[in-house]
């Protein structure tokens, strides 16, 4: 019973990560995990300042639908 209710936790934290990569929700946090691991000195982005780079990088290009 343990084991099947181990596995169960297991596809469910796999499953919430994978959909938070899909949309996007992750973003942020693996901004911060590369960051730290350049530790380059630059000062590191608020997670605000994170959102609108990314809207400003979204809507930035030109729009080739209508």
């Amino acid at each position: 019973m343990k084991r099947a209710t181990k596995n169960m936790v297991r596809f469910a934290h796999r499953f919430w990560r994978g959909l938070r990569e899909w949309c996007g929700d992750a973003a942020y946090e693996r901004y911060l995990r590369s960051s730290a691991a350049q530790s380059d000195g630059c000062q590191r982005l608020t997670a605000e300042e994170f959102y609108v780079q990314q809207l400003n990088r979204r809507y930035s290009r030109p729009n080739r639908c209508c």
